[in-house]
């Protein structure tokens, strides 16, 4: 199944946190905050302006975003557990340097 996003929406796939525990505490899913970080894997094609004419958005496939925690309408696609936001929930779009790029 395919989703397109409408106006100045966005699909996102949340990127889990990385699991570190102190002193071999294990901390059950149930007590977890959900991340706010994100994956982009659709977007709309963005909201019109006066004239009629698409403002393009400023988030595009496959960045990584920060988003609000409470932000977004959760949805399962596909077995898939997604978000679909609005682009101005997003806080931010992470760009990851050259050298970040080549260590991972």
């Amino acid at each position: 199944m395919t989703f397109r996003p409408l106006h100045d929406r966005i699909l996102v796939r949340r990127i889990e946190a990385e699991q570190k525990t102190a002193g071999g505490i294990i901390i059950p899913d149930t007590a977890k905050e959900k991340p706010s970080e994100g994956e982009v894997i659709a977007v709309g094609p963005g909201v019109r302006d006066e004239d009629g004419k698409y403002i393009a958005l400023d988030v595009k496939v496959g960045d990584r975003i920060l988003f609000g925690k409470w932000s977004g309408t959760e949805i399962k696609l596909d077995g898939e557990d997604l978000l679909i936001l609005k682009e101005s929930d997003v806080m931010g779009v992470i760009e990851v340097s050259a050298a970040e790029k080549k260590a991972a």
